[in-house]
């Protein structure tokens, strides 16, 4: 049974339009240019939601080649080891500065600084500039002098959709793996085909049709089953240990779900979260309810155990 805190929170997220003395949720047309626009603007303005940045996190902006970042730290710690963070927001959205408070979190419970890397967006740059910005601030990361002992993947979403994708490119142009890989609701099949995208429609906090017009946006010109784009349909053969979760009412939980099935099968050591009547990214929402607590400390314990800390 969900807390009363998370039911809260849910009943809000779900009737926000509600607050804005709307009786129906605005329907979108996410084929409209000017949609897209409005949503990047919305995930900006919304940034604040997640809460302040704590006064013990420092950043500091870097710039690798043409590739915006930042490095979110402790204040008094090094940074030995890393979590390179994968934004989300539907690869049509997301800056750093949306993604500093929600990653300011991992940092804080790990006391592990993060990469967070500020990646191109479709439509102007659909595929493959998301994942060739991945590949390249990993690439970074190497050059700086770290271990891929030493460094964890986290991602959100469509971020944790890349995620799970660079890991399968990273695999396959012969570089070294990092020790582990966090995804939360991730994307991994942009053709849409898992039942939860029709079961859960009506209760998941996505816009109806935005998965849809995603797909398009962000493969392109390109097959949406192309392994580096949905990487459910990849070989997931010698991948480092991941950790699954997804929110029993999103859309996204079947794409969780079949990933965590077919790395399994695949001799993959993967563990898979369903939260029992959560919605998207609900671990993200730590500390608001207890279910989300509970899911940011084990992703900390599974970050901390596999980069040896």
């Amino acid at each position: 049974m969900l807390s009363f805190r998370a039911r809260l929170v849910k009943f809000l997220l779900m009737n926000r339009h509600l607050l804005k003395f709307q009786i129906r949720k605005e329907l979108v047309d996410w084929n409209k240019y000017e949609s897209v626009l409005n949503f990047r603007d919305q995930v900006e303005t919304g940034a604040g939601k997640f809460g302040k940045l704590p006064e013990d996190i420092r950043i500091s902006p870097v710039n690798i080649d043409t590739l915006y970042a930042e490095w979110i730290m402790p204040a008094d710690k090094g940074n030995k080891k890393v979590i390179l963070y994968f934004h989300g927001g539907g690869y049509i959205s997301g800056t750093c500065k949306s993604h500093q408070a929600i990653t300011s979190k991992f940092v804080k419970a790990t006391g592990i600084g993060a990469l967070l890397f500020q990646y191109r967006l479709a439509p102007e740059e659909p595929y493959p500039a998301a994942l060739n910005d991945a590949i390249s601030a990993y690439r970074w990361l190497l050059a700086q002098g770290f271990e891929p002992s030493d460094i964890v993947f986290v991602g959100d979403s469509a971020g944790g959709g890349l995620c799970l994708a660079s890991l399968l490119a990273i695999r396959d142009q012969g570089l070294p793996l990092p020790a582990a890989a966090v995804a939360y609701s991730p994307v991994t099949d942009l053709k849409c085909t898992g039942e939860t995208y029709r079961t859960k429609a009506k209760i998941c906090l996505s816009p109806e049709g935005m998965a849809q017009a995603i797909a398009r946006h962000y493969s392109g010109d390109e097959d949406p089953a192309h392994p580096y784009i949905s990487p459910l349909y990849g070989d997931l053969a010698d991948l480092p240990p991941l950790l699954i979760f997804a929110g029993e009412d999103e859309t996204l939980c079947d794409d969780a779900v079949r990933f965590a099935e077919k790395a399994e099968k695949a001799g993959v050591d993967v563990t898979l979260r369903i939260g029992e009547g959560m919605f998207h990214c609900y671990p993200a929402m730590a500390p608001l309810f207890p279910e989300a607590t509970k899911a940011l400390q084990e992703i900390s314990t599974f970050v901390r155990t596999h980069i040896g800390c």
